[in-house]
């Protein structure tokens, strides 16, 4: 596409977060007229910052977004490596298990920080300019417009040949989207409530959508009408298969890290990953330390549970059948005359106690096929 076309197309992110600052770099480096619109105040400048605190877990997947604009080692060298999952046992005992191999970590890093960090790396484009305090009051797809009320409190409408809604869990723009005609939505609220716990570190001082986008962008020469169909129908399963496992994970870490047989299947995990590793890879190292789509991981996750599963079957069955072997073999004759003696209470107390005829036979037919 000519490069005077693409300077002549407009993008409007709404949401100036963690994904929406990201995204701005992404397209700036396009040559796109960028236009944030960031419902909140500016976080470098305000005196208290709204939303979450709790720090993010930094994977393979969203280091590798941040290395796509050049951020990768400035957000690098402010994290924290994580290892490994503590649990802590209502004994005061504590048990680790780790994230993936003794080279595999994920870094915690400041929400914060990270989102200070890209909204400056965003604006330092000339092509991006930043809209603090504006709400987004309609949005029209469609027609490539928006209607957005800043802090003078007067609506102004915005023409654009992209909207791109990145305003989190509570998107406006997904609540516009859900009025049109055949929309479909879902939202499934988890019976617990969220809570943030602040522990300092001892010796201290998320992403993927965008990288997507931007590799279809290189792949369609940034043509927005062929890239945005394809997008969508690569991202829509693996969105799906975030939501799911992201409900797997809080039941995991609700009950099942305390159990037994799910420190056993951890184990099991690491030991046939470390001696087939290109077969058996653990789904928490395949989310987070590759970029094996979303919706692949899981199906080779349930492919593997019942690899792993049929095993032990087998392999319990196995045991069986030899122990069951091994005491038939084995076991004295003096064992077996053992076994005799109830049948032998039962032909005497048949001498002293009247019985059918037809019970006292089928005794007597159990106690000689016991006795061969």
């Amino acid at each position: 596409m000519d490069s005077s076309v693409i300077q002549r197309k407009k993008v409007a992110v709404i949401g100036g977060g963690l994904v929406g600052s990201l995204q701005a770099c992404f397209l700036a480096k396009r040559n796109f007229q960028i236009d944030v619109y960031e419902a909140r105040e500016d976080t470098r400048v305000a005196t208290f910052t709204r939303g979450r605190s709790i720090n993010l877990a930094l994977s393979h997947r969203g280091r590798q977004a941040l290395k796509a604009v050049g951020l990768e080692d400035q957000i690098v060298s402010q994290g924290i490596p994580m290892r490994a999952r503590m649990i802590h046992s209502l004994s005061g005992k504590k048990s680790a298990i780790p994230y993936g191999t003794k080279s595999q970590y994920i870094l915690s890093v400041s929400r914060e920080n990270l989102n200070k960090d890209l909204l400056t790396a965003a604006e330092k484009y000339p092509n991006v300019k930043m809209h603090f305090n504006h709400r987004l009051l309609k949005c029209n797809p469609e027609e490539g417009m928006i209607t957005v009320l800043g802090s003078d409190k007067v609506p102004k409408d915005v023409t654009c040949d992209l909207i791109v809604g990145c305003d989190g869990a509570y998107s406006t723009v997904r609540s516009h989207l859900m009025k049109k005609p055949r929309f479909d939505y879902s939202q499934q609220y988890i019976p617990h409530g969220y809570m943030e716990l602040t522990i300092p570190p001892k010796n201290g001082d998320g992403f993927e959508d965008c990288l997507v986008f931007d590799e279809l962008m290189d792949k369609f020469s940034n043509d927005l009408s062929l890239c945005l169909p394809v997008f969508s129908r690569l991202r829509i399963p693996d969105d799906h298969a975030i939501s799911d496992l992201s409900m797997y994970n809080y039941i995991e870490m609700r009950a099942h890290v305390n159990s037994s047989w799910f420190i056993f299947q951890k184990n099991m995990e690491r030991f046939l990953h470390a001696i087939m590793p290109s077969t058996f890879i653990p789904l928490y190292t395949m989310v987070t330390f590759s970029r094996i789509r979303y919706h692949e991981a899981v199906q080779r996750w349930h492919w593997q549970k019942k690899v792993i599963n049929k095993g032990l079957f087998f392999l319990g069955s196995l045991i069986a059948i030899s122990s069951t072997y091994l005491l038939i073999h084995y076991m004295s004759p003096r064992s077996f005359l053992r076994l005799r003696r109830p049948w032998n209470w039962i032909a005497h107390f048949r001498n002293t106690t009247c019985f059918p005829a037809k019970a006292v036979d089928s005794l007597e037919q159990i106690s000689n096929l016991i006795s061969r």
